[in-house]
């Protein structure tokens, strides 16, 4: 049965729908970085979306198409993940009805096997076999610490509601947000917004704190 980080790592991946306090260590990813509104259609998003999904699952498949990765084992695609920030906001707040100033990292999770230059040939065999530009898909290392992480349930314009729990539990266990250039928001996707209604999707939201 192939490995599925979802289900390995649940402390992660399946969080209590209560905040928790959590150390997430260094994780390695595939990543694409940009700009505007995600729910643009044939945004610079969406285009995000489609070479990471291309440069992962090459890697996933690597084996039948000659490649030998050291250490390689069958696994599962992990979820889609995103890092945010909203242009003009130091204290990492959003305003939700300001999407067009959002800069955000999209990324996918790496097994620990891949290197950075199977990245590069995986990259290469899209742009080969697809001819999909894949030159802004980066191997990223993200070291995130210490945050407090909650699964929210509902649509994603609700997160606000959740987001105003997290803050009350970190002011209890006498923490703050702690955002910066490399500490931003952070969510992972668990379902699929084209299949799941709204009121039903699952989002792991992450964010970073410090102890005060």
């Amino acid at each position: 049965m192939a490995f599925d980080y979802k289900k390995e790592y649940k402390e992660y991946y399946q969080p209590p729908k209560k905040p928790a306090l959590i150390e997430i260590p260094p994780m390695h990813f595939l990543a694409v970085r940009g700009k505007g509104n995600p729910n643009a259609e044939d945004g610079a998003y969406q285009q995000a979306l489609s070479r990471l999904y291309g440069v992962a699952f090459t890697l996933r498949m690597s084996r039948k198409a000659g490649k030998n990765i050291e250490g390689y084992f069958e696994y599962v695609v992990p979820p889609l993940e995103g890092l945010w920030q909203q242009n003009g906001s130091p204290d990492g707040s959003f305003d939700y009805s300001r999407k067009d100033d959002l800069s955000w990292i999209s990324m996918i999770r790496l097994p620990d096997f891949i290197t950075e230059a199977d990245v590069q040939w995986a990259i290469a065999e899209v742009q080969r076999k697809k001819q999909l530009d894949c030159s802004g898909v980066e191997f990223f290392t993200y070291d995130e610490g210490l945050c407090v992480q909650v699964m929210h349930i509902g649509s994603y314009d609700s997160e606000p509601e959740t987001i105003a729990q997290m803050t009350k539990y970190l002011t209890e266990q006498g923490c703050i947000a702690d955002h910066s250039e490399t500490r931003m928001h952070h969510e992972i996707y668990l379902s699929d917004p084209r299949k799941a209604a709204p009121e039903k999707l699952k989002t792991v939201i992450r964010i970073p704190v410090k102890r005060i």
